[in-house]
């Protein structure tokens, strides 16, 4: 079973959709224990870095999420869920993370180098570093949908799958054994985001 985590702060029904579009039963869940039971687990996220992960902890999720992915079941963030995985997020203060991968969580700063807006919202393309199990299929030229202000810089880079431009290299996704998660909304991004999602429920 593949469980998408309700906590407030996501359009779940979309990404519940998109799977159920590629044959892949998808369950919404709403309490920790729901999470330990998941063979595969969804963490998706819009909105701001403290908000999201304060009602994680609120609601004692953040336990049951961390001993999934040491039991080695397959993850997917999304998002915010991408950046949550990381120690620390600096919208509006310093904001402790969950801590699974070292590094931060940044504004971009585009609007003054390079005249960019932000949030950086719409199509780009996806630059392949390294061949994550999400990319599995897709053509070389793929594009997907965004909308964030702020993207992850990591402390160790051989956890990058893709990068994006948008005035400057930025990471897109990541991959570290178990744990895959996309900066952009594969739930948006129509035929290439669903062949994610389809890889995602293969892992």
């Amino acid at each position: 079973m593949i469980a998408i985590l309700d906590y407030g702060m996501a359009n779940l029904r979309s990404v519940q959709k998109g799977f159920e579009h590629v044959g892949h039963r998808a369950e919404i869940v709403t309490e920790p224990e729901q999470i330990d039971r998941a063979e595969r687990f969804v963490l998706p996220g819009v909105g701001a870095f403290q908000d999201a992960v304060a009602a994680l902890r609120e609601r004692s999720f953040v336990e049951p999420i961390i001993r999934h992915i040491q039991k080695g079941k397959p993850f997917l963030g999304i998002c915010l869920g991408l950046q949550m995985l990381f120690d620390v997020g600096y919208e509006d203060g310093e904001h402790c993370g969950m801590g699974v991968l070292p590094g931060k969580c940044v504004r971009f700063d585009v609007d003054d180098a390079f005249g960019l807006k932000v949030p950086h919202m719409g199509w780009n393309q996806l630059n392949v570093v390294r061949p994550s199990p999400l990319m599995r299929d897709l053509p070389a030229d793929s594009s997907v949908y965004f909308v964030h202000s702020y993207h992850i810089v990591p402390g160790n880079e051989a956890v990058v799958a893709t990068t994006t431009d948008y005035g400057r290299p930025f990471v897109s996704s990541i991959w570290r054994d178990n744990v895959v998660a996309t900066q952009f909304h594969p739930e948006k991004s129509q035929k290439v985001g669903l062949q994610i999602l389809s890889n995602f429920a293969a892992m």
